[in-house]
């Protein structure tokens, strides 16, 4: 085995294969300082700023791999510690860029394209924007149409808070000479470009939403068994979990379904778990077993999302229960009078933004959020909605992106497990309110 290094060397990549390519695979790790094709060879070299970063990418892609415009490529460490100026195509150190680097420390609020781009765009006319989660944090990259505005917006911004008291910026020169932009959305942003499509391709959005009694009743036409691909956004992953999956998760499970037991057969129902587990992928279908009342079967979207879904719910409290869950020996859930079918439900929280909700993945706490919320909302109503499920210690509406939202904070993780799985998807004053977990430690 080669000693780790920070220089990766990349095998099969075909003459398809743009710089650009290589880089949206390596980027959510952390920052490439340099990057070489060896097109002779079909092979490329890739120098991530520490070897830390390199790690975690070579350990991601031993369990995914990564493929490129339908070709599989290789990745190793290289046998180069450093790549020499002979060896580099890119990299410029500190010299002043038109793509700024932009890390977010101390992240209170969420960060969008938006927000990013009310901040930015004053200092100069801003034509892209990509942002990803590593373990350093929250980073965005923000490039310009002139170098002189991104000197300008560093020299200001630099060490500010977007907001009081927190999300502070830790500004530097990007190495990168332009950004690739695939999607439109509150993750990536080509504004130069304004046709690019929100989200994948195949992955259209669902249906709008039923009355309030056929919510979940969506049926899909005939009995395909349509599963959401395997770990079908690497990169989005990686982003997600900062380069890393979380500790205990491996990212190899492909057991779809999921087993859970000790369930409170007076108080659950299929909408309710379909609540509670889609927190951690799409939900296929939902069967209760008639012979034994506190068991269910729950197939998720894929075995990723299921082992997501096994690993932060075990233990969790549900009603005065404390669940069981397990891999179940059932490949999948046959289709029949007492299965409930979700696949295509537009409550699936996995279609689009992806990689923000597995940012958002943990186990359950004592803090929930609420978005899609009606605009003229008040505390009280929020509290009014939930105050049933526990003790309220706290709470707060705030605006983020013209967009009210909520976070309210309960005595314990179960009160706020109840009211998530009794509360989400509930109607008030005509919006379907959307509520997940918050790892906000206090308001």
């Amino acid at each position: 085995m080669t000693e780790p290094s920070k220089v990766i060397h990349v095998r099969n990549v075909g003459h398809e294969i743009s710089e650009n390519d290589l880089l949206q695979l390596f980027q959510p790790f952390g920052v490439i300082t340099k990057l070489v094709m060896l097109r002779a060879k079909n092979q490329a070299l890739i120098q991530m700023q520490d070897v830390p970063s390199a790690v975690n990418a070579l350990q991601f892609y031993a369990n995914v791999q990564p493929s490129i415009r339908g070709r599989n490529v290789y990745v190793q460490f290289s046998s180069h510690q450093e790549l020499t100026t002979m060896e580099q195509s890119q990299g410029r150190g500190d010299e002043p860029n038109r793509i700024l680097l932009v890390t977010v420390h101390h992240m209170l609020y969420p960060m969008t394209v938006d927000v990013l781009y009310q901040v930015f765009s004053p200092h100069g006319s801003v034509e892209k924007i990509v942002t990803f989660q590593k373990s350093a944090g929250f980073q965005a990259l923000i490039q310009y149409q002139s170098r002189q505005s991104a000197v300008a917006a560093r020299s200001t911004l630099q060490g500010r808070n977007i907001y009081d008291g927190c999300c502070q910026l830790d500004i530097q020169f990007s190495n990168l000479d332009e950004l690739q932009v695939n999607y439109n959305n509150d993750r990536s942003r080509d504004f130069t470009n304004p046709n690019l499509p929100t989200e994948q391709k195949g992955r259209p959005s669902q249906p709008g939403y039923g009355d309030a009694g056929n919510m979940y009743a969506a049926q899909g036409s005939g009995a395909r068994a349509v599963g959401f691909p395997q770990m079908a956004n690497a990169a989005a992953i990686a982003a997600a979990f900062g380069g890393g999956l979380p500790p205990g998760i491996t990212g190899t499970n492909d057991r779809c379904t999921v087993l859970v037991s000790n369930l409170n057969p007076d108080r659950i129902d299929e909408d309710k778990l379909f609540n509670l587990f889609s927190i951690y992928g799409n939900i296929v279908r939902i069967k209760l077993l008639r012979n034994k009342p506190d068991h269910a079967l729950i197939q998720m979207g894929d075995g990723f999302q299921a082992e997501l879904a096994v690993h932060f719910l075990k233990g969790a409290m549900l009603f005065e229960k404390r669940l069981e869950v397990n891999f179940s020996k059932h490949p999948n859930i046959t289709q029949g009078a007492d299965t409930h079918e979700y696949i295509n439900s537009n409550l699936n929280r996995f279609n689009r933004n992806a990689a923000k909700n597995y940012r958002y993945c943990c186990s359950p706490t004592k803090m929930i959020h609420l978005s899609t919320l009606p605009q003229d909302i008040t505390e009280e109503e929020i509290v009014s909605l939930v105050e049933e499920h526990g003790t309220i210690v706290n709470s707060k509406v705030f605006e983020m992106n013209g967009k009210k939202q909520a976070l309210v904070q309960f005595g314990n993780e179960e009160q706020a497990t109840e009211a998530l799985v009794c509360k989400h998807a509930s109607t008030l004053f005509g919006s379907v309110i959307r509520i997940s977990f918050s790892q906000l430690q206090n308001i």
